[in-house]
């Protein structure tokens, strides 16, 4: 039988960005800033959280999956403002707005508690499913001795 071959994880090919690709990237960053900078101010402020993730935590993908996509909804709230009237001053405006940012926050407050209580959701749904199932084959049983009777049940016993 031919066994696959088993690559280590460590021997993982890492995705690099060449030289041209990484000038290609920040001169786009840069067009993009200047063409809508009310936009970039809003992402850049809003998306904080995110950052922070990526910074702190980079190899947590799952973390950053779940805190990123909720603080981008977040973000897209204030952004469907931008969208609507495009103006200077507008991110000023958006900014200032407490709710604007405790929404923004709050989005990935909500993906961080996400983070660290699904586990604990699952071990909860899981064993209260194990007892339950439990409780049906004592149930199960019962009905079997029952049938049959405890002198076979002390029987298989010994």
């Amino acid at each position: 039988m031919i066994k696959p071959i088993q690559r280590n994880p460590s021997q993982k090919k890492k995705f690099r960005l060449n030289l041209m690709q990484k000038l290609l990237l920040a001169f786009g960053i840069i067009i993009l800033a200047f063409s809508s900078l009310p936009m970039m101010v809003i992402l850049l402020l809003g998306l904080l959280p995110t950052i922070t993730v990526i910074l702190t935590d980079p190899r947590n993908s799952n973390k950053l999956t779940i805190i990123g996509c909720l603080n981008f909804s977040g973000v897209f709230i204030s952004m469907v403002q931008i969208f609507n009237q495009h103006a200077a001053g507008i991110s000023v405006s958006v900014m200032g707005n407490i709710f604007n940012i405790v929404i923004m926050l709050g989005c990935a407050a909500l993906g961080m508690i996400l983070y660290f209580e699904l586990p604990n959701l699952f071990i909860v749904v899981s064993k209260a499913s194990v007892q339950r199932r439990l409780r049906r084959i004592d149930s199960k049983l019962e009905k079997l001795s029952q049938e049959w009777g405890n002198d076979i049940i002390s029987d298989i016993a010994k």
